[in-house]
């Protein structure tokens, strides 16, 4: 038994040593030395950056029919909400303009795209309207009950309508916004609590080491 103790006790050591070992030389899983980003990074998603995101099939705000490749030509910040939502939407949709406009201040260019949650009520028309209101680069997205599913699970983002009206319904929906890069695709995400300096700095990370 001691001789056992004794064993274990030497495995552990080399463990620690070759963890040590690993960490300080940057080599093996424990390294970002293969990350071109990981100077800018923030946070982590679980299952890794190829998690978020994909194909998608939409409607923009001008009628016509657009895939992911047609909207996200440069860096963009991706935002899923619905233009009858009351506060949070406004204030985050404004919010991540303000970024872009910072990002343009040090010559970086990026668009904001809106993708709607609300079909039933979020028309072309309707988010035509909507967007001009917030920023002349967005790019409003709406599509069928089924398109939008398959963008929202895509990008794994969370919405549920309430039926208690017919006309004036809440959506409950996550408020993550997306920077996606064309080359790369979704990079990095922001939560409400994030300043709109805060985006642009992460932002221009990003940008400037794609």
């Amino acid at each position: 038994m001691q001789r056992m103790i004794q064993i274990t006790a030497i495995l552990l050591v080399c463990v620690g040593l070759l963890v040590s070992v690993l960490f300080a030389t940057g080599v093996g899983p424990f390294s970002d030395g293969d990350d071109q980003f990981a100077d800018c990074r923030t946070s982590a998603v679980a299952g890794g950056s190829a998690a978020i995101g994909g194909p998608f099939e939409l409607v923009d705000h001008k009628g016509r029919n657009v895939t992911e490749q047609d909207v996200i030509v440069e860096p963009s910040l991706i935002y899923f909400g619905y233009t009858f939502c009351p506060d949070v939407c406004p204030f985050d949709t404004v919010r991540n303009s303000e970024a872009i406009d910072l990002l343009a201040a040090q010559g970086l260019s990026a668009t904001p795209i809106f993708i709607s949650i609300d079909p039933e009520r979020d028309t072309p028309e309707a988010l035509d309207a909507y967007v001009e209101n917030i920023h002349p680069k967005m790019v409003g997205l709406t599509g069928t009950e089924e398109q939008v599913k398959a963008a929202s699970k895509a990008y794994r983002t969370y919405y549920k309508r309430h039926n208690d009206d017919p006309e004036y319904y809440i959506v409950d929906h996550s408020t993550q916004t997306y920077l996606m890069l064309p080359e790369h695709g979704f990079v990095e995400f922001f939560n409400r609590n994030t300043s709109a300096e805060q985006i642009a700095d992460t932002a221009a990370c990003f940008i400037e080491n794609s």
